[in-house]
C-alpha cells in the first residue's frame, strides 16, 4: 500500500517550473545582451572609443587608423604637404636666378709646336652675379682669377644653356672682373645691399657653382664671422705682399667654383662677391667675400672704362700697426699715444704727394677730417670717396710733430 503525498508532488512541480523559468530568462537575457552589443558597436565607434582602435597624428601631416575586425585590417592614410616659406627661402628665391656659371676656355697646344693646331678646352669654372640690364645687354661681376688667361668666356645657366660672354675689364688688385652678355636669357638682376651695415652674427647665404655644373646653384647658409678682415695678397708671386685685401669672413660653405658668386643677406640683397677660402688641414669654415660697398666703384669703372681709374698719390704705404713698437718710436718718432696711421715708406718724385711736401717716414693719421687707422682705411677713403683731380687734406706726423698739407690727386699712370 503506497503512500502518495500530493503536496510534496506539487512542490516538486513548483521547483521544476521555477528552474525552467530561470533557464528561459537566461536565454532571453543573453539574446537581448547580444542585440544591445550589436546595436551599440556603431555608436561606440562613432564616439571614438571602439576597442583595438589606434589613432596616430604626427605634426598634423599623416593620420592613420587601424580597425581589427575578424583579423582583417583596413588602413586609411592621409598625407598633407607643406608649402614652407621662411626668410631664407624668400631670400634665395629673390637672388638665385641672378647667379650664373662662368666657363674659362683656354687655348692649348699639346705638342708645344708653333705650327701644330691649338685646341680650346675648359680650363676652369666659377660663378658670377648679374647686376645690371640695359640696352639689350646684361652685365656680370665675377672674380679676376675666374677669367684670368681666358681665350673665350661663357656664361652658363641652371638649365644647361650657355652663351658667349665678352670681358669688359678685370682688376688684379681687387680680384674683380666684369663681363657683358646678351640679356635675352637673363631672368633676374641682383639688388645691391649695404655691406657697411652688416653685423657679426648676421645670417648670410652663399650662392654659386661649387665644383662646376654638377652642383650649379648650390645654396649654403652661415653667418658673418668677421668684418674688415685683411688678407695679404702677393700679386706677382714674388714672395712680397703687394696688397691687403679687405674682405668679409663667413662660415657659409665656399668651395672651388663658388668664386665670383653671391653672398646675400636675409633680405636677398647682394652684400659680397665670394672670392676665396682659407684651405688648410686644420681650418674649417673660413670663407672670404669682397664687400659690395668696396666692389661697386671698381665694378663701375670696369664696366665704363675697362680698367679702374684710381686717384693717385705716389706713395708706398705701411700700416703703423704692422710696425714694431721700437721702430714706431725710434724711426717714425711717433708720440707714445699714437699707435695708428699709415707710414710712408717711399714717395715717388714729382708725384702729388711729393708736390704737397710729404716725405719718407711721414705718418698719415687723418684725411679730410677722417681718422686713418691703417692702409685699408686710406685706400677706402682714396678709392671710394675721392676722384681724380680733387683735393685731399692730410694730417701727418713728422719727427713727433703733427703737420698738415693739401695735395691734388692725379690719375694713376702706372697701370
Amino acid at each position: 500500500m503506497g503512500y502518495y503525498d500530493d503536496h510534496s508532488q506539487n512542490r516538486f512541480r513548483e521547483r521544476k517550473g521555477n528552474r525552467g523559468g530561470v533557464f528561459l530568462a537566461s536565454i532571453v537575457g543573453a539574446i537581448l545582451g547580444a542585440i544591445l552589443v550589436v546595436i551599440s558597436i556603431p555608436a561606440l565607434s562613432n564616439r571614438g572609443i571602439l576597442p583595438y582602435q589606434i589613432e596616430t597624428n604626427q605634426n598634423n601631416a599623416v593620420e592613420s587608423t587601424t580597425n581589427n575586425d575578424n583579423q582583417n585590417q583596413n588602413f586609411t592614410q592621409k598625407q598633407i604637404s607643406y608649402d614652407v616659406n621662411t626668410n631664407t627661402t624668400k631670400a634665395v628665391d629673390k637672388a638665385a636666378d641672378a647667379v650664373v656659371g662662368i666657363n674659362n676656355i683656354q687655348s692649348s697646344n699639346f705638342w708645344s709646336d708653333e705650327e701644330a693646331p691649338t685646341q680650346e678646352e675648359a680650363a676652369g669654372t666659377g660663378s658670377g652675379v648679374v647686376y645690371k640690364k640695359a640696352g639689350g645687354k646684361a652685365y656680370v661681376v665675377t672674380n679676376h682669377h675666374v677669367v684670368e688667361g681666358a681665350a673665350k668666356l661663357e656664361v652658363s645657366f641652371s638649365d644647361g644653356t650657355k652663351i658667349p660672354a665678352k670681358l669688359l675689364g678685370s682688376d688684379v688688385w681687387t680680384d674683380l672682373a666684369v663681363l657683358e652678355v646678351d640679356a635675352a636669357k637673363i631672368k633676374k638682376v641682383a639688388e645691391f645691399g649695404d655691406s657697411d651695415r652688416l653685423k657679426i652674427g648676421e645670417p648670410v647665404i652663399a650662392i654659386g657653382n661649387p665644383l662646376g655644373a654638377t652642383f650649379s646653384g648650390s645654396v649654403t647658409q652661415g653667418i658673418i664671422s668677421g668684418l674688415k678682415r685683411t688678407i695679404p695678397v702677393d700679386i706677382n708671386q714674388d714672395g712680397i705682399i703687394d696688397w691687403n685685401a679687405e674682405v668679409l669672413q663667413t662660415d657659409a660653405a665656399i668651395n672651388p667654383g663658388n668664386s665670383g658668386g653671391a653672398l646675400i643677406n636675409i633680405a636677398g640683397q647682394l652684400v659680397g662677391i665670394n672670392s676665396m677660402k682659407i684651405a688648410q688641414n686644420a681650418v674649417e669654415g673660413i670663407g672670404l667675400s669682397i664687400p659690395i660697398n668696396s666692389a661697386r666703384p671698381i665694378i663701375d669703372d670696369l664696366e665704363r672704362f675697362g680698367s679702374v681709374k684710381r686717384p693717385y698719390m705716389g706713395v708706398d704705404l705701411k700700416s703703423v700697426s704692422e710696425i714694431p713698437a721700437y721702430y714706431q718710436e725710434e724711426a717714425l718718432k711717433l708720440p707714445r699715444n699714437i699707435n695708428y696711421g699709415v707710414a710712408l715708406r717711399q714717395v715717388v718724385p714729382n708725384s702729388p704727394a711729393a708736390q704737397a711736401g710729404l716725405q719718407e717716414l711721414d705718418v698719415i693719421v687723418e684725411m679730410d677730417g677722417e681718422k686713418i687707422n691703417d692702409v685699408i682705411d686710406l685706400r677706402k677713403h682714396l678709392y671710394q670717396k675721392k676722384k681724380i683731380g680733387e683735393q685731399l687734406k692730410i694730417k701727418f706726423y713728422r719727427d713727433g710733430k703733427l703737420k698738415q698739407t693739401t695735395l691734388t690727386l692725379s690719375a694713376d699712370t702706372t697701370q
